[in-house]
């Protein structure tokens, strides 16, 4: 049997099957709750957000426009939410500058990667912008394509790309000065 698409499935909650979200529940929460992760190093809060999410979804479901994947139309809720909550917690600055006690995502298994090296990668990581950050963890950590990547942050493909070189070659240059 041929897996249901999120456009079907979504345009089912929009006529009023609220109970189909559970389906693309199933299918991005753990995605969803690691892209926070990323972003807040704080499992309650990113619970706290993936939660949020969810209800956002049903409650605007009806801005769902067709002609936007809905993958690309959760991640940009996701953005937004996230936004609005360092907004609101006035503490945008101090959650991407701590360094210490940053959680592995609940997916990760061993990867055979010394300790000490994970640590100075999350330690460049935190070094970047904002905006640095969020390109890479959706391209990378998310596996979003540029193009969605472009729908989400309302930006061109192109300055996507020039944002992902830089962000990398930022991330390169302060990882290789701590070794």
């Amino acid at each position: 049997m041929a897996e249901i698409s999120d456009e079907v499935i979504m345009q089912h909650v929009k006529d009023g099957n609220l109970a189909d979200m559970s389906a693309l529940f199933e299918r991005y929460h753990l995605r969803l709750y690691n892209f926070f992760l990323k972003l807040t190093r704080n499992r309650d809060i990113s619970q706290d957000l993936t939660q949020n999410l969810f209800y956002r979804m049903i409650k605007y479901k009806n801005s769902y426009k067709n002609e936007l994947s809905v993958k690309s139309w959760i991640y940009q809720m996701a953005r937004n939410l996230h936004i609005d909550y360092c907004k609101e917690e006035k503490r945008s600055e101090e959650l991407f500058l701590k360094t210490d006690s940053y959680p592995v995502d609940i997916s990760d298994e061993y990867s055979g990667i010394p300790e000490e090296d994970y640590i100075r990668l999350e330690q460049a990581f935190s070094a970047l912008s904002n905006e640095q950050k969020e390109i890479i963890v959706l391209s990378r950590y998310q596996g979003l394509k540029y193009e969605e990547i472009s729908t989400i942050v309302n930006q061109s493909v192109p300055a996507i790309k020039v944002t992902m070189h830089r962000a990398i070659k930022r991330l390169r240059g302060i990882y290789f000065k701590q070794i």
